[in-house]
């Protein structure tokens, strides 16, 4: 999965913590408490600056930023910033930022402090800060007003709403405590809820600000737990129990078995979440293009959305997903074809097969463990052996970026989601040419290919049909060149309490409840 780790835990020991913080019941004097359950390790990276992993879940209800995006009603909604306006050209963005909010910290924010955090997160080069690649200046106009001057004109109104790299703290905090402040476990974000207490990286408990901007009339949790919780069966325990409100990543037969049950709900959404397995470019035999597009062919799509997904999810086109611009359909599609598969194989020099690959994937995962399954039977068909090995995110991603290509496995499965809600963040990320391997997992490296998505990126403010045309013929020339497995665009399939109120599923912010915006109550 994309950013991910998974711990193994004990179901009784979680369900008896769960229930110690919730009170099982909220009735009386207890304060309202909303509990998350994640098969993935909730916080990866502290710093707002840095985050790019599982953290996003607890992040946006910390932090804010200037705008939020709704995609399905394709506009942007003000948080921090009360509203903007753009120059002609689309290189001059001026935002006003919203009067009267304060930092966790009790500060309060200005102009300043938005510049401030978005230099840092430039400075410091981590996570998602490319997102801020267009910008030339930033310049405070006064203490309400900050002027953004772009070196070419990018969609900056998406970029202020990113899910990563956009969120706005306070930099006195860093002044006062040093750089290394956030990493320890501590945080100053605007948003409804701050830190309250965690145990390691495997539970965060949040409070709700007393001092929040946006008030608290109304019905609303006075805190949220986020867990991780490994075990499938265990998460589907606790949202029939009622100790869990959200649960996320259930296997599609848990799914198909809670929705008979009166107490869950089961949403459904479209997102803008594939799964991808990236092929080593750079290793022998898949540094041949021949083999790349053999193994394509190999690949039991239909058995993987049909008897995995259960119909969850659609074969992909390509690395970015249907229903986000910049999506492709008429591009070629690879079937499970193993006569086709064979004859390009013996064009490759392998006639017979007779090699083996490494698959790694996240441990924990089972749709992740049951497709490469599938993909091994499918390649034993061809006389490849493959390997599959199911690891926790870091040693995975650490054996992506080791530094031999040879050392590396041969197919690296992850999920991609957007870090704002742009075809680049797919394109860049996973495909465009590194000098030190960060999410380029394919190891793919093509001027001509850089050139095109760059281009497109550069005028997608401005003149965003012309992006679209220059980021597909850069979407035909990755599947023509076969470099990953394109498995499927998923949707997002959520089991929550039936008494989970005002929850909406914002697939430009995966995985993320705005817990302020919901309550617990009848429908």
């Amino acid at each position: 999965m994309k950013r991910g780790v998974v711990r193994v835990v004990i179901a009784t020991l979680i369900l008896a913590l769960v229930v110690g913080v919730t009170g099982c019941a909220e009735s009386g004097n207890t304060p309202p408490v909303a509990v998350y359950v994640s098969a993935n390790q909730v916080v990866v990276f502290w710093d707002p600056s840095d985050s790019f992993s599982n953290e996003i879940i607890m992040m946006n209800n910390v932090y804010e930023t200037l705008l939020r995006y709704d995609p399905e009603a394709n506009k942007l909604t003000p948080v921090l910033a009360t509203g903007y306006k753009t120059s002609d050209d689309g290189l001059t963005w001026t935002f006003d930022i919203r009067k009267g909010v304060k930092f966790h910290t009790g500060n309060e924010l200005t102009a300043d402090a938005v510049k401030a955090s978005i230099e840092r997160t430039i400075k410091r080069g981590n996570g998602a800060s490319f997102i801020w690649a267009p910008v030339k200046d930033i310049k405070v106009l006064d203490p309400y007003k900050i002027e953004f001057d772009l070196s070419y004109a990018a969609p900056l109104d998406l970029i202020v709403a990113s899910g990563y790299g956009a969120h706005i703290f306070d930099p006195k905090a860093v002044q006062q405590n040093g750089e290394d402040w956030f990493s320890q476990g501590h945080e100053a974000g605007t948003g409804p809820y701050q830190l309250d207490s965690f145990k390691g990286k495997e539970e965060v408990v949040l409070k709700k600000f007393d001092q929040y901007w946006g008030g608290w009339k109304g019905k609303h949790f006075d805190k949220v737990v986020f867990q991780e919780v490994s075990e499938a069966a265990t998460r589907a325990q606790m949202v029939q129990a009622g100790q869990a409100d959200f649960v996320d990543n259930l296997p599609i037969e848990q799914i198909e078995r809670l929705k008979s049950d009166p107490k869950v709900t089961i949403t459904q959404v479209p997102s803008y979440q594939n799964l991808l397995g990236l092929f080593n470019t750079k290793k022998p035999p898949l540094d041949n293009k021949l083999v790349r597009q053999a193994l394509s062919y190999a690949v039991p799509y239909d058995q993987i959305i049909q008897d995995i997904m259960k119909g969850y999810a659609t074969q992909a086109k390509g690395p970015v997903p249907k229903g986000l611009w910049g999506h492709d359909d008429s591009l070629p599609q690879y079937k499970l074809d193993l006569d086709k598969a064979k004859d390009l194989l013996k064009q490759a020099g392998y006639p017979n097969g007779g090699f083996k690959l490494l698959l790694t994937y996240a441990s924990g995962d089972e749709i992740e463990r049951q497709i490469a399954e599938l993909t091994k039977a499918s390649f034993a068909k061809l006389n490849v052996n493959l390997e599959i090995r199911g690891m926790p995110w870091e040693p995975q991603w650490d054996l992506g970026k080791a530094t031999k290509p040879k050392d590396r496995q041969d197919i690296f499965v992850m999920y991609w989601w957007p870090d704002y809600t742009t075809p680049y963040s797919f394109l860049y990320n996973m495909f465009h040419s590194e000098d030190k391997v960060n999410f380029n997992l394919a190891y793919y490296n093509n001027a001509d290919y850089d050139k095109l998505i760059d281009d497109g990126q550069k005028i997608s403010g401005a003149n965003r049909q012309k992006a679209v045309d220059l980021f597909g013929q850069a979407q035909k020339m990755l599947v023509d060149d076969a470099a990953s497995l394109y498995f499927f665009d998923q949707m997002y399939v959520r089991a929550i309490r039936s008494d989970f109120q005002g929850y909406k599923d914002n697939p430009s912010y995966p995985h993320v409840v705005f817990f302020y915006d919901t309550h617990r109550g009848s429908k």
